[in-house]
């Protein structure tokens, strides 16, 4: 798989990267522990050498699982983990205080079995924190070795400016697919002008453009999805004109919706890292055969064309997780 570079201080990683996330939390009942090992190796034999985790999925359980999958081959991956919430439980609000950083920064190096975290994000601004003594802090830990680069998440351009002042920002992680388009309004430009890397999580809209998930599809009840207005049945039913309209896209091209939502943010811009995640084998290689799907100009006319009069309904998020977002 070709590489890229994230931000101006030489990060380089493989052109998509796996979130992790689901197989540990989020998205229903977690992967068989050995099933999900495999599906880790899988991908780095098939050229990904870029893993996300944190120590809120679970809490916790997602960083032993990586740390355990990568170990064998852990100088040859780029490990990214995030700190932000209090003993990393996301309903007790935020904590981005500099003693929490280090603590959590301490113990993801355990259950990461490594002496270094490549890339370490703040999950959440935390508006009780100035982002100074933040990044401040983070600046200390690349300094004493125990982190290479720093890294935001779904944080807005005045925090994003404020952070990067203090320590450059490598990257920033924030939603970004064909039906998620708000990042180009504001936070795709600060980011070329800083020369800030961008790690697009749900690129695949959290499943939806895949076409495997319809107005009638179930949830399990510990699913995300289930209190994400966008996914209500109404939504999802208003929704599919835009999973059609790519379907056709791609029976046309040959390749699968996955593929062309992939190939598409990767012709965006050369330093965009999509982070797919999933729990199944074939899915993983049916995502990572997207890095080989050429989109001509004319693709992405075509493309754009297509969903121009498409209007997507429904907030991707609840209120209180939105507030979250974008400070």
């Amino acid at each position: 798989m070709q590489k890229r570079t994230l931000g101006k201080n030489g990060l380089e990683v493989s052109a998509l990267g796996l979130g992790c996330m689901g197989l540990s939390f989020g998205y229903g009942p977690a992967a068989e522990k050995e099933q999900a090992i495999k599906l880790i190796r899988a991908a780095y034999e098939g050229g990904v050498t870029f893993f996300d985790t944190a120590e809120a999925y679970g809490p916790f359980l997602n960083e032993e699982l990586l740390g355990e999958a990568l170990e064998p081959f852990r100088d040859k991956v780029v490990i990214a983990t995030k700190f932000g919430f209090p003993g990393g439980m996301t309903g007790k609000g935020l904590d981005s205080r500099p003693e929490n950083i280090r603590a959590v920064t301490e113990a993801a190096l355990k259950r990461l079995r490594t002496d270094v975290i490549d890339l370490l994000y703040q999950h959440r601004v935390d508006p009780s924190i100035p982002m100074e003594d933040v990044a401040g802090t983070v600046k200390e830990l690349i300094a004493e070795g125990k982190v290479k680069h720093f890294g935001l998440s779904e944080a807005g351009v005045e925090s994003i400016r404020r952070a990067h002042a203090v320590q450059h920002v490598t990257a920033l992680q924030s939603e970004y697919s064909l039906w998620w388009r708000e990042p180009e309004k504001e936070i795709l430009p600060v980011l070329e002008e800083l020369g800030i890397g961008f790690v697009p999580f749900s690129p695949l809209g959290k499943g939806f453009l895949t076409g495997a998930i319809t107005e009638k599809t179930a949830f399990d009840k510990t699913d995300f999805r289930n209190v994400v207005p966008r996914f209500s049945e109404e939504n999802r039913k208003a929704n599919q004109g835009l999973v059609d309209a790519l379907s056709e896209i791609a029976t046309q091209k040959g390749v699968t919706n996955a593929q062309i939502a992939l190939a598409w943010l990767l012709k965006q811009k050369p330093w965009i890292v999509p982070i797919p995640g999933t729990t199944k084998l074939h899915r993983l290689q049916e995502n990572m055969g997207a890095a080989a799907v050429e989109l001509t100009a004319t693709d992405l006319q075509t493309i754009e064309s297509a969903l121009a009069g498409i209007e997507v309904v429904g907030a991707r998020y609840p209120a209180q997780l939105q507030a979250r977002v974008g400070r």
